[in-house]
């Protein structure tokens, strides 16, 4: 591991690889969005023979492959930062962390590079139930592209099935499906597909309602809107329900971060759920003994029932799982962060005491300190944390980006089931009103993705891998003002990339399902 790093180059890293991935997930969710509609739109052109759906399923699937393209330059250069900026990380874990990004690539992504090309120029070459398994298969290439990615994801939030070996000084693999189907991985996985589906139906109503707006393709954009609705209605409920199971996920493996996202400080039995809050910005650390909210309207009981599934259970402050002294789920006490920091700095003494008795040749010795090791093993991480409060992640911005989350997710559901309602009574074509809205709820669905990876990423600061490996520790010994280059140039490239697929679908949406 890296000693004395210069916080500049541990900033500027996590700034790049949060640039690219935020970038990237711009690209990814609209994708798994229209693959679902675009394949719903064809199964109906499959089953009826019309060709208004064969149209319609042709522009969903021109507009998907356009943003299709850009989502994997950007993915492609997501995965090179892990070997350019976080090598340490890489060594540390890659024999873990690597095995679900190579399934990816040769599972996955294999089955979108096969099928789409016979998706987009197979029309007129294959049939049509072959046709349809093409687009059907593309889509879940892509959704199982997702899947392997997040799982890889969850395993850097929940580290379980695996094993520190001493000899490598690596993290190996132990049970391969307890990672792949780990309770945070699925519902990881189901929240965030669930997300972009949410995000292709508000693209596709509000593109059907600007077609409206312009008295242009009526019945196209009536049926888009319909079948849009439908699955973004059905998307956002299953999404508030996979968020409630991922936030329990948070308060079992990653109290802090549910902590962080309250601005919750002082734990308490029957604790009570922040639905409208501003935080104090004049509260520093979590012993400052200032106020953490200036105001606070709470649903009382209901944070200790989603955290614990019992109402009158305890739930943990920040203050809490600093100082440690409360009884866990399995009745034990907890240990205090300096407690753990404390062992931390063991483990890693006994593992450099342990190499040193292997390489003198003295069993003994080196069987002693593996003991020590393995004791400690579990606060391996902690032992890289100079200062307690550096175990506190930026709780303003995860607790503003949860309530952004939500607060959009809610509207998600009276939104689609108002327009839903609207285009069954026949009304929704003539509700200018209502075609201006959809059109400015296409960006809040970006929003809401974006904000839901915020609270996953800041939310578990300052790990890397959560207990185990410190960002400080993880990170590639570069100079700073390479790292300050590098991005720059992909914030330029990105941005580009950005403007020119806009251009181009705004291009492709202008001309309409007829061209």
């Amino acid at each position: 591991m890296i000693e004395n790093i210069d916080p500049s180059l541990i900033d500027w890293s996590r700034a790049q690889f949060a640039l690219t991935a935020m970038y990237h997930w711009i690209f990814v969710p609209l994708t798994l969005g229209l693959a679902v509609i675009m394949a719903i739109m064809e199964t109906l052109y499959y089953r009826t023979g019309k060709e208004f759906w064969k149209k319609a399923a042709k522009f969903w699937m021109k507009l998907f492959g356009i943003n299709f393209a850009v989502g994997i330059a950007t993915g492609l250069i997501l995965e090179f930062e892990f070997g350019t900026n976080w090598s340490n990380y890489s060594w540390f874990v890659g024999d873990i962390f690597g095995a679900p990004l190579a399934i990816e690539g040769l599972l996955a992504f294999f089955i979108e590079a096969t099928f789409v090309a016979i998706m987009f120029f197979g029309w007129e070459k294959v049939g049509k139930g072959a046709h349809l398994a093409s687009t059907w298969l593309t889509g879940l290439g892509a959704t199982l592209s997702a899947w392997w990615i997040l799982v890889a994801n969850a395993w850097m939030q929940n580290p379980i099935g695996t094993v520190f070996n001493p000899d490598t000084v690596r993290n190996e693999m132990m049970d391969f499906f307890a990672i792949a189907l780990s309770p945070v991985a699925v519902n990881k996985f189901f929240h965030s597909v669930l997300s972009g589906w949410v995000l292709g139906a508000v693209f596709v109503v509000g593109v059907s309602s600007w077609f409206l707006l312009r008295k242009r393709n009526q019945e196209f954009a009536l049926a888009s809107i319909k079948i849009g609705a439908i699955i973004g209605l059905v998307a956002s409920l299953l999404s508030a329900w996979t968020g409630d199971g991922s936030a329990y996920r948070v308060a079992q493996t990653q109290p802090m971060k549910l902590a962080a996202m309250e601005g919750y400080y002082v734990g308490q039995q029957g604790a009570g759920l922040v639905a409208v809050a501003l935080l104090n910005p004049d509260k520093k650390t979590y012993n400052d003994g200032k106020d953490p909210y200036l105001f606070s309207v709470k649903v009382p009981k209901l944070l200790s029932y989603l955290a614990e599934r019992d109402a009158n259970a305890f739930v943990p402050g920040i203050k809490n799982i600093i100082e440690g002294g409360y009884k866990l789920q399995d009745g034990a006490i907890a240990l205090s962060a300096a407690d753990k920091i404390a062992k931390g700095k063991t483990a890693i003494m006994a593992l450099s005491a342990y190499r040193a008795a292997v390489k003198a040749g003295n069993k003994e010795d080196a069987a002693f300190c593996r003991k020590v090791l393995q004791a400690n093993v579990k606060y391996f991480g902690y032992g890289y944390i100079k200062d307690v409060n550096h175990l506190v992640p930026n709780v303003t911005i995860t607790f503003y980006a949860f309530r952004i989350m939500v607060l959009l997710g809610i509207y998600f559901i009276f939104f689609f089931g108002l327009v839903l309602f609207l285009a069954y009574r026949k009304k929704v074509m003539e509700m200018k009103w209502l075609h201006w809205i959809a059109l400015l709820t296409i960006p809040l669905g970006y929003i809401a993705g974006q904000a839901g990876w915020v609270v996953a990423e800041v939310g578990r600061q300052p790990w890397a891998i959560q207990d185990i490996l410190p960002t400080s520790a993880g990170i590639s010994k570069l100079d700073v003002s390479s790292v300050q280059t590098t991005f720059f140039i992909f914030l330029f490239l990105f941005t580009v990339m950005l403007i020119v697929e806009i251009r181009i679908l705004l291009r492709e949406i202008k001309k309409g399902p007829e061209a």
